[in-house]
């Protein structure tokens, strides 16, 4: 596929994907939606990827669909957004919350509806000092969806995830880092480089270790205590019979650097 709406590159394990849709401040179409999908699939196939960093281009990240992408209009005929959750949204977040390996968002600008849940479906959220965060559905009669509903009292608590649905009012980075919304709020020069260490951390780690930690943290909200004890005993049985648990306590041992495979 080639790609109009978005930026895609693999790099040394670090796959980046940029939207590129300055001009409408990376706001979703279709057309986005489809070559997103086919970048995220890439990723997937591709087994040199141990990282994915996600950020957008311009002075925004994403101000969620572009609403002059389908009809809306009072006179037009009514749209099914529910659709649109289905086939687009909902896949979208499932699918990053499913890579198993980190998945990095760096948040450059305005992060508005979908594109600020998108930004929190990710696994490390660094956010430039100039962006923010908006759950703009309120105004538009809507909910928060991308997975509003579910991050937001998870991240930072009932009482806040329902003043940001309710009211739609701005977040600045350096509060959505206070409320624990974000990981880190950084200056905006700074916002990439730290991203591409990040990055390059990730690149160099145990990736297999990684992506069963993901499984297990969000396993743990639906599990019992004890379910969750015989989660984390499957995983720890399978990741230590693995070469970079034995590369890393022996890496440890010798007081060396490890090499791990990610395997």
């Amino acid at each position: 596929m080639t790609y109009e709406s978005i930026g895609f590159k693999i790099e040394n394990g670090i796959a980046l994907l940029t939207l590129s849709r300055p001009d409408r401040l990376n706001s979703f179409t279709q057309a986005m939606h489809l070559e997103v999908r086919d970048a995220l699939q890439r990723v997937q196939a591709d087994k040199s990827v141990r990282v994915l960093v996600l950020t957008g281009a311009g002075r925004g990240f994403c101000a969620g669909q572009d609403l002059s992408d389908r009809a809306v209009d009072p006179g037009a005929p009514s749209v099914d957004l529910g659709e649109s959750v289905e086939k687009f949204y909902a896949p979208l977040v499932l699918t990053l919350k499913n890579l198993p390996m980190p998945v990095i968002c760096a948040v450059n600008g305005v992060a508005a509806g979908a594109g600020a849940n998108l930004a929190l479906a990710c696994d490390i959220v660094l956010a430039a000092k100039s962006a923010s965060f908006i759950e703009a559905f309120c105004k538009l009669g809507l909910i928060p969806d991308t997975g509003g509903t579910w991050a937001l009292p998870r991240l930072v608590g009932p009482a806040r995830a329902m003043g940001m649905a309710l009211l739609g009012e701005r977040i600045a980075a350096e509060q959505a880092e206070e409320w624990g919304l974000i990981w880190r709020c950084v200056p905006d020069e700074a916002l990439m480089p730290q991203a591409r260490a990040m990055a390059e951390h990730f690149a160099a780690a145990p990736t297999k270790g990684l992506a069963f930690t993901k499984q297990a943290m969000l396993a743990s909200w639906d599990n019992t205590l004890e379910q969750q004890l015989a989660l984390e005993g499957r995983m720890m049985r399978e990741l230590g019979y693995s070469h970079d648990y034995r590369e890393g306590v022996s890496a440890f041992i010798e007081k060396r650097q490890p090499h791990f495979k990610g395997e």
